[in-house]
Parts: structure tokens; C-alpha cells; sequence
């Protein structure tokens, strides 16, 4: 059932981002003038068809992996001679150009036109409030102790944790010093987090706490799972741990790592409430990870803090653009870094971990799922523009040799530009399909 749910949230997600981007081209095909003879939602055997006044035939397919809009190349022929029929290769180098960049700028827009909503409506974000790092990371060494809130980082708004993880990621195989800023009680300080070509090709790189930032949250419980080892103690939503077995508890880590520990074994957890404080035992069940390692398990949910952002309809169409411009600048800089090695080309992910992204995301709620849909919308544009024969970059590079020799460039070169483009395609494809399957079996 799980599998389904995500193959229809994949199938959802890859159906939005191939309209919206088969659209733009559509669209500036249409003010071209020029004949267009079908738009196409997948490949292979149409599932549903519909011909509109303009003879353009709009197709479901049958493999929902991409789409296309197919635009008359040839003169139309004596039946329909005497109609006012546009083909493409009559269309002047700029129509080219602004058709082939019209799907690449549909993404664009979507995904602008996606935080602006979701910044006007509003979204509530889990507040970047920093734990205690241990001693030998480099957080503590640079002067962080835990309580305070990073508000920037490298001079980039951090207003969530999701804001903070995506400007770490910008710095991915650097050098030099991450500048993070945090605020206590109204003061804000700087601190300088050194690296050395930080992950440099290295699959999966855990950002945080490679130096040393924690999520901090108190040691409050939200929320009791039924039936669970915590439910059976007798622990309640509300209820702060105050101690465990007289260890004074001052953080939900802290109160995390005595219950790891603590497996099968019983656990005195002096606890506060309204009513007053009460003593409590637990068992931590016995728990497995993947690697083997032996943990132990009660069946609790820390209460996390978090905050409403929300700006008014005009600020948020600004707040948009910013989002896309700084998404387009992440997605560019780890792409770069990609092809120099600095980042590792397992970072590449395929339709099985879209489909895992989305459906957790939507599950999670709807501008979770857009949030996601922006994002990836960014990537496809984005990639759509690398000068690549068979992408949209790859037409523009060869409208705008066209442009320089006055001519259009040989159709022997074309056709080995587009064979060149098909076997890196190809290639970017497989390596994301090897990617998903290596994360889905460890």
C-alpha cells in the first residue's frame, strides 16, 4: 500500500513538472504563429487525446517520464496548402531561441509563483535553536555552547532549519570559513567555522554534524505513541523530564541518549506536570538499526519549537523572486562542484527517491508537497539550460552559432551533437537510477 502511495506522488509530481514545462514552450510556440501539431504528456501509446480549433492534438501517454510539443517542420501538404501555416524552420533565430528557453522559464515561474503563495498564506518552520556541541567539534572550539538561535548564515537569512541546512550545502567541498550568527536575548554574535574542501566527494554528507550543531529542544513531550513502552509508564503529553535515574536531564538529547543507552533496562524518571512532580518507570524496549547497533526505544515525540512565517501579498512576490534566486544559485554552485569532484556524484537522485521526497513531504502537508515541487521545478529548469545538445540549453547553443556564422550549423554536426547529448543524458539518467537503488538497499 505504502508502494502505491508513493508511485502515485511520483506520478503526480513528474505530471505537474512536465506540464508546466511543455507548457512554456507551448505558450511561446502559440505567439510564434507557428503551427503547432501536439503536446504531449509522456511518451509512447496515448491514453487519452483531445484535438483543439487550431488542429493541436493534446496527449496522456503512456510512460509519464517527460513530454514534448512537436511544432510542423514540413510544408503542409496540397489539401491544406491554401491555409496560413507557420512551420517551424521559417520561424526567425529569435523565436527559436525564446521557444526552446519558454520551458526552462515556465519552471521558473512556477516555482515562483509557489513561494509566493506559501509565503503570503504562511508556513509554520522549526526554529534553528542550537544544543550544547561536545567539546571536540568544531562548533564548541569556535565558541558555540547551545541555547541560542543561528539567524544567519554567511549573511543569509536562517530563519528555519531548512534555510540553515541549504546554506551549508552551498558550501559543500569549500575551503576557508563558514560564518554563522546567532542570537541570545536579543545580541547577536558571529562565530567562524573553518573547512577544509568540507565533504569533498563524499556520499551523503551529514552537514550538521560533521561541525557539530545539534537541534536543541526541551525536554517536554508532545506526543505518546499507543501502546508504547512510555503509554504503558504511565508518561503523558505535557509532562517535562526533569531527571532520570537522579541524572539531572537539561535537553531532549540528553533525555534521548540515557533512553538509548537504557535498553531493557529500568529507568526512574522524575517528572513534572501541573499537578506537581511524579516519579515514573520505564523499560526501554530493545531496538535494531540497520547497522546492527542495539539501541533502546520508549515511544515519545518532543514538543519542537517553531514559528509562523508569513509576509503580506506584496512582500511575499519579492520574497519569492529571492527564493528562486538563491535555490537557482544552490542548484548551479553544486552542479559546478559536481563536475570539478568537489561534490560527490551520489548526490544525484532519480524517480525512486523523488517519489519517497514527495510522498513523505505530502504526507507532511501541502506546502511541504509544493515546497518540493518549487525546488525540483528549480533542478529541471536549471538542468534544461546546460548547453547539452537534446536539452533546451543545447538548441540555444546551436541558434546562437547560427547567429555568429549566419547560417545554420551543419546537419551532420547536429546530428552528432544530438548522439553526444543522448549518451550524457543517457548517462546522468542511469547514474541517478544506480543512486536511488544503492540508497533503497543500504
Amino acid at each position: 500500500m505504502e508502494f502505491l502511495q508513493y508511485l502515485l506522488y511520483l506520478l503526480l509530481t513528474l505530471g505537474i513538472l512536465v506540464t508546466v514545462h511543455e507548457f512554456g514552450h507551448f505558450f511561446v510556440a502559440r505567439m510564434s504563429g507557428v503551427d503547432v501539431v501536439r503536446f504531449s504528456i509522456g511518451f509512447g501509446r496515448p491514453l487519452l487525446n483531445y484535438t483543439d480549433s487550431k488542429g493541436t492534438e493534446f496527449v496522456l501517454a503512456t510512460i509519464p517520464l517527460g513530454g514534448y510539443v512537436q511544432m510542423r517542420e514540413d510544408e503542409p501538404d496540397e489539401e491544406h496548402r491554401d491555409q496560413a501555416v507557420r512551420t517551424f524552420p521559417s520561424l526567425s533565430v529569435g523565436w527559436r531561441i525564446a521557444i526552446a528557453l519558454g520551458g526552462p522559464a515556465a519552471n521558473f515561474f512556477f516555482a515562483w509563483m509557489v513561494y509566493w503563495v506559501i509565503f503570503a498564506v504562511g508556513t509554520t518552520v522549526v526554529v534553528p535553536v542550537l544544543g550544547s556541541p561536545d567539546s571536540d567539534t568544531v562548533a564548541h572550539v569556535a565558541g558555540i555552547r547551545g541555547g541560542e538561535e543561528i539567524i544567519q548564515v554567511d549573511d543569509a537569512l536562517t530563519p528555519s532549519w531548512s534555510q540553515v541546512n541549504m546554506q551549508l550545502a552551498a558550501r559543500l567541498g569549500d575551503s576557508g570559513k563558514i560564518k554563522v550568527t546567532t542570537s541570545r536575548r536579543g545580541r547577536s554574535v558571529d562565530y567562524w567555522l573553518p573547512i577544509d574542501r568540507w565533504h569533498a566527494g563524499v556520499d551523503d554528507p551529514n552537514l550538521m554534524d560533521s561541525l557539530g550543531l545539534t537541534m536543541s529542544f526541551e525536554p517536554v513531550i508532545a506526543r505518546v505513541e499507543v501502546g508504547s513502552v512510555a503509554e504503558e509508564g504511565g508518561l503523558l503529553s505535557g509532562d517535562r523530564i526533569l531527571s532520570i535515574n537522579d541524572d539531572v536531564v537539561t535537553s531532549w538529547t540528553n533525555f534521548v541518549d540515557h533512553v538509548r543507552q537504557g535498553h531493557e533496562t529500568e529507568l526512574v524518571l522524575r517528572v513534572r506536570r501541573q499537578t506537581g512532580d511524579v516519579f515514573l518507570s520505564v523499560m526501554p524496549e530493545k531496538r535494531q538499526d540497520i547497522d546492527g547497533t542495539v539501541f533502546g526505544f520508549v515511544g515519545v515525540a518532543p514538543v519542537v519549537p517553531t514559528r509562523e512565517v508569513q509576509f503580506s501579498v506584496s512582500e511575499a512576490l519579492w520574497r519569492g523572486i529571492e527564493e528562486v534566486q538563491s535555490k537557482t544559485t544552490l542548484t548551479l554552485g553544486l552542479l559546478k562542484k559536481m563536475v570539478l569532484g568537489l561534490v560527490s556524484t551520489r548526490n544525484l537522485s532519480g524517480p525512486i527517491t523523488i517519489a519517497k521526497v514527495a510522498g513523505d513531504s505530502a504526507q507532511a502537508g501541502w506546502q511541504q508537497f509544493f515546497n518540493v515541487l518549487a525546488l525540483l521545478s528549480i533542478s529541471l529548469g536549471v538542468i534544461n539550460l546546460l548547453p547539452i545538445p537534446l536539452l533546451d540549453g543545447g538548441h540555444v547553443l546551436f541558434y546562437g552559432i547560427e547567429i555568429v556564422i549566419g547560417k545554420p550549423v551543419p546537419t551532420r554536426v547536429q546530428t552528432l551533437g544530438v548522439q553526444i547529448g543522448i549518451v550524457a543524458v543517457a548517462g546522468m539518467i542511469a547514474l541517478a537510477f544506480y543512486n536511488d537503488f544503492a540508497r533503497l538497499l543500504g
